[in-house]
């Protein structure tokens, strides 16, 4: 009997595994006929319960239908027909259809339960109570104001609210990419909708909406661009600005183009929401119309304390005095020993957080059970992550951290608050063009965020490290950003969309005046706008290019001169955050390793070096994760570079500026490794979804139990091998193509054309100190950053004594060194902490740099003397030479100008001229002529000029497409766009109008000409060449060139 009944159960296991088998053989059938009826959303969700079910139970059919509301009303008959399987039968097909039952009814029953449990959440949030009051007030009004506290529920519900009350199209904003996705990802399993598009997401290169899309979320730089296209706003009948309270430059904007809008659209409704939002503020800014809802949130109360640093209490208030966060620490040992809770103090900067970091570690040898982490955005996101793991039972933890931890992101468990009641901020200086970093006291608001993140969980404490007086002596609001940072691309934008005069532009607070001027000035430097501020063909390209115009300006011309790959490589590099780890530079293995990848023409070179090896190690399918730990670098930048580049290739091939490559031909066998590859990551990635996230800390500083770089899969890693597969990696690799000389020439020019008038060049006396300074046209006696790569390696910039030249002749120079090395940095950015450091350098050729970028050059008449845009002087020995240098430059800036203008109105341009053009460019760089450099002060500006002159030209020598005019201010004669001629008074003891014997190569005649008429003659005489541009490819590949 026994044997009996095994037998009966090994016949059903194998006619179940039959039947799980015959399933699986027609699954990609079966999933067509699913597919064609629409019941089943998640295919491998659904073959996953065929099996469990099956293993389970025996279907019974009838059962199951009386479970489900609905028929599935199928042919059976026509479904045999399609799969033509003879081991699929009637029966068997009925079975299966029994299992779809089973599956739906499962699905159903899933659903109604978790909708349940979200009713119940959202009915708990304090923002349901006022639904009716929201929708009421937005049918009868255009403006709505929603002041909601953290936590009310505001950002989730007030868009559904909207939606299911009749609201047709809703945009919702937010300040970061990242709260788009994540509150899109809510709101479907909110409304049950994750196969659908009814709410969906549009960020910059990634978007989930379609034409049934009701609710999108987007980030306010986005709608604005939508606006270029989409003045009126017609796809969108409500818009909700998110987080206004945050006073980003892109919600500033947004909220004066939409106070503009809805004069014009009576139908255009608009919601405002912010937790710490100046109500007082934005009601006047609409005239007091708008309605005005406050929404309580529900925090848990927070005990504040007040225990202000006295003078006596510390020597030196600029120095982080530890004292005080000790007193707390050991107050919380005492009293709360034996309760949960973890601590979360608030410092200004990195410094100060290491200062305390460390204090804090001697405290733990007298009290142990505290575990210390540091959050800011230097740290590696490894160690950034740490913060959100758990301490073990009887630890806190005590996370130290700047003001990214008071809105940015939320770490559970916080029960106590430290708050020092500084904050480090950059500030943009529109003058000099510096970034600055700034220490000050906090705002009354932020204070209020410092103090609620001690009562997410339960109630809280808040210690406060100033005194109550000192607390109603702060601002009320944080400063905008809008008067802290740089307007150009705003002010850019503002004039596409058709703004006459972007001074009279309704903003929320007006920015400074003067920083407004300046912006407009620097558009006008870097070609955006014309003299008269229109729009220029290069201005509305950069508008069209969500990046920094400087980047935009670089991918413009790198795309005339066929640079692209390597140009977009470039300016990834330059536009995220230094890929160096706090430890780089410190450590002494570190350094020694990264000095192959050391180029001696700068940083940005360096960074693809290192870049490119990288990429190398990822093609290799090597440990790029410990290759970079073990270089001192944040892999977590090249992973951001990997990701721009490819954002970079979206931009240009939306802008015309770049043609898509084909895909690399790939064989089956091909294929189908890649097919494998992508299984097992998809597998792997799965896998550590379903790990949890949290880890318990060690109470070892800085580790995590159980926590092995060997052991555990790099999601980043696999991420990135699921976008890349190995001709994308080969695609990244031969982007960076700097193998040549020509091609790290163009680069240059490339970058300096984006950076100009950013151009610094050494103080005279550096050759003589330990300290080198270095000037720019707007700021004097700046530093090189110490970890840069001039900044380490000084002596790199210095003449040698075997390049000096000493003059002969009896002329009184104004420069005092003379040289054919001069060198000069062209920088990205200018920051000033302690000091201000220069940082992102290259060097180049200083002459021909200030040649090819200037936008003013004046020259004396035989054009010894140059002045460079108003600051630089340059004294050539040899005039001759400059003539010859002169008459190339206007002939290259000619054709440049012309290849970018065809480039940007989307003209055939000849590859030939590109290449012509790139070759007379390098061949330019390389000219050899000896010259002197100096900075001018404005005391020399005044004896430099020779004044209004009677002085004319019988005909245009220098551009004969040129009307000549004289220049009333300077003197002389402006004889291009570019360049003003005979303006500078000639040196002491120089002959004015000098004549040298001149032999003109040309005609074989000797004459006594001055410098004018040789280039006169020269124009007359010169017999065209015979390598035109047609055949300059085909001479040039014969070696005949």
């Amino acid at each position: 009997m026994h044997k009996q009944h095994k037998r009966h159960e090994s016949e059903s296991k194998s006619h179940k595994t039959v039947k799980q088998s015959l399933f699986e053989e027609l699954k990609n059938d079966l999933n067509q006929i699913l597919q064609k009826y629409k019941w089943v959303e998640d295919y491998n969700d659904f073959w996953a319960f065929l099996k469990k079910y099956q293993n389970v139970k025996k279907p019974e059919c009838e059962k199951v239908k009386d479970l489900i509301c609905f028929n599935l009303d199928v042919n059976y008959k026509q479904i045999l027909n399609q799969v033509s399987n003879r081991h699929l039968d009637l029966v068997k097909l009925k079975e299966f259809f029994s299992i779809v039952l089973a599956y739906l009814n499962f699905k159903q029953i899933e659903k109604f339960n978790k909708l349940k449990q979200i009713r119940k959440i959202q009915n708990e949030l304090p923002v349901s109570v006022y639904e009716s009051e929201i929708v009421e007030s937005l049918k009868r009004d255009n403006v709505l104001i929603i002041a909601g506290d953290t936590g009310c529920g505001k950002s989730t519900q007030i868009p559904q609210f909207l939606m299911r009350n009749g609201f047709g199209s809703i945009a919702c904003t937010q300040p970061r990419r990242l709260a788009c996705v994540s509150l899109c990802s809510r709101l479907k399993y909110e409304t049950l909708t994750q196969f659908q598009n009814k709410i969906g997401y549009q960020v910059r290169f990634e978007r989930a909406k379609n034409k049934d899309t009701k609710i999108v979320f987007l980030t306010e730089g986005l709608l604005v661009r939508q606006m270029l296209s989409d003045p009126g706003l017609s796809s969108y009948d409500v818009v909700i600005l998110d987080e206004v309270h945050e006073r980003h430059i892109h919600s500033d904007f947004v909220l004066g183009l939409l106070k503009c809008l809805i004069t014009k659209r009576d139908n255009l409704k608009l919601v405002l929401m912010s937790a710490t939002i100046n109500i007082n503020l934005f009601s006047d800014y609409f005239d007091k119309k708008a309605k005005v809802i406050e929404i309580p949130g529900r925090l848990f109360p927070v005990q504040v304390i007040y225990k202000p640093v006295f003078e006596d209490d510390s020597k030196k208030r600029s120095k982080v005095d530890a004292t005080p966060y000790l007193q707390i620490m050991n107050i919380i040992d005492e009293k709360y020993h034996n309760e949960k809770g973890d601590l979360l103090i608030f410092m200004s900067g990195i410094s100060e957080i290491m200062c305390l970091a460390d204090a804090i570690n001697e405290y733990r040898k007298k009290s142990p059970n505290w575990i210390v982490l540091m959050l800011h955005s230097s740290l590696p996101l490894s160690d950034q992550d740490k913060v959100f793991d758990y301490a073990p039972e009887g630890y806190k933890k005590c996370v130290i951290s700047t003001n990214i931890a008071e809105t940015s992101i939320t770490i559970d468990g916080i029960r106590f608050v430290i708050d020092s009641g500084k904050v480090k901020e950059m500030f943009y200086d529109t003058v000099y063009k510096i970034q600055r970093l700034k220490e000050f006291w906090i705002s009354q608001s932020s204070a209020e965020q410092r103090k609620g993140r001690a009562g997410r969980t339960g109630p809280g404490i808040c210690y406060r490290i100033y005194s109550e007086k000192e607390y109603l002596t702060f601002e009320e609001y944080s400063l905008p950003e809008i008067k802290k940072s740089p307007l150009d691309t705003v002010l850019l934008q503002m004039i596409n969309l058709g703004l006459s005069d972007v001074r009279k532009f309704p903003f929320i607070e007006e920015p400074n005046k003067q920083d407004l001027e300046n912006c407009i000035l620097s558009l006008k430097q870097q070609r955006a706008l014309t003299d008269d501020e229109n729009i220029t063909e290069i201005g509305k390209t950069l508008t069209n290019l969500p990046v920094e115009l400087t980047i935009g300006k670089m991918l413009i011309i790198g795309s005339v001169f066929c640079q692209v790959d390597t140009t977009i490589v470039l300016s990834s590099a330059l536009s995220i955050p230094s890929p160096y780890t706090n430890e780089a530079f410190r450590n002494f293995d570190m350094e020694n390793l990264r000095k192959d990848f050391e180029s001696n023409h700068g940083d940005p070179l360096t960074i693809l070096n290192l870049y490119r090896e990288w990429l190398i190690i990822k093609r290799e399918k090597e440990d790029s994760r410990r290759w970079c730990k073990k270089r001192g670098l944040e892999e977590q930048r090249f992973y951001e570079m990997t990701k721009l580049n490819h954002q970079f290739r979206e931009i240009l091939t939306e802008s015309e500026l770049l043609e898509l490559n084909e895909p690399e031909p790939t064989t089956s066998h091909e294929r189908m490794i890649r097919q494998g590859e992508v299984k097992l990551l998809k597998r792997l990635k799965a896998n550590y979804s379903k790990s949890p996230s949290r880890k318990r800390l060690k109470p070892d500083f800085y580790e995590v139990e159980n926590d092995s770089e060997k052991l555990e899969p790099d999601i980043k890693d696999i991420e990135f091998r699921l976008k890349n597969d190995g001709s994308k990696v080969r695609e990244l690799l031969n982007g960076i193509h700097v193998t040549s000389y020509k091609d790290l020439a163009i680069l240059k020019i490339v970058f300096c054309s984006g950076l100009y008038p950013r151009f610094a060049i050494a103080d005279e006396f550096n050759i003589c100190r330990s300290d080198q300074f270095f000037h720019t046209k707007i700021k004097s006696h700046v530093s090189l950053h110490p970890f840069s790569y001039f900044g380490l390696h000084p002596d790199a910039l210095k003449l040698e004594d075997q390049d000096i030249f000493n003059p002969t002749s009896d002329i009184k120079y104004s420069t005092k060194t003379f040289s054919s090395k001069h060198k000069i940095l062209c920088y990205f950015t200018m920051l000033e902490t302690t000091k201000v450091y220069l940082t992102n350098m290259i060097q180049m050729p200083a002459l021909q740099s200030f040649l090819l970028f200037s936008k003013n050059i004046d020259t004396s008449f035989n054009l010894s003397k140059f002045v460079f845009d108003g600051w630089i002087l340059i004294e050539i020995l040899n005039p001759l030479q400059s003539e010859t240098l002169l008459i190339k430059l206007i002939n290259l800036r000619t054709r440049w100008d012309s290849l970018v203008s065809k480039r940007l109105s989307r003209c055939q341009v000849d590859r030939a001229q590109i290449i012509k053009l790139t070759d007379d460019m390098i061949t330019f760089l390389n000219t050899d002529i000896i010259y002197g450099i100096k900075r001018l002060l404005p005391a020399d500006l005044k004896y430099l000029y020779t004044g209004p002159t009677d002085f004319e030209l019988p005909d245009n020598c220098f551009d004969e497409n040129f009307s000549m005019k004289k220049n009333d201010v300077k003197g002389g004669i402006c004889v291009s766009e570019f360049l003003n001629y005979n303006c500078l008074v000639p040196n002491e003891r120089e002959d004015f109008y000098a004549s040298d014997t001149f032999h003109c190569s040309s005609c074989d005649n000797k004459y006594e000409f001055n410098c004018l008429e040789r280039i006169q003659h020269r124009k007359k005489c010169e017999k065209p060449s015979e390598c035109t541009i047609n055949n300059y490819i085909e001479k040039k590949e014969k070696g005949e060139i």
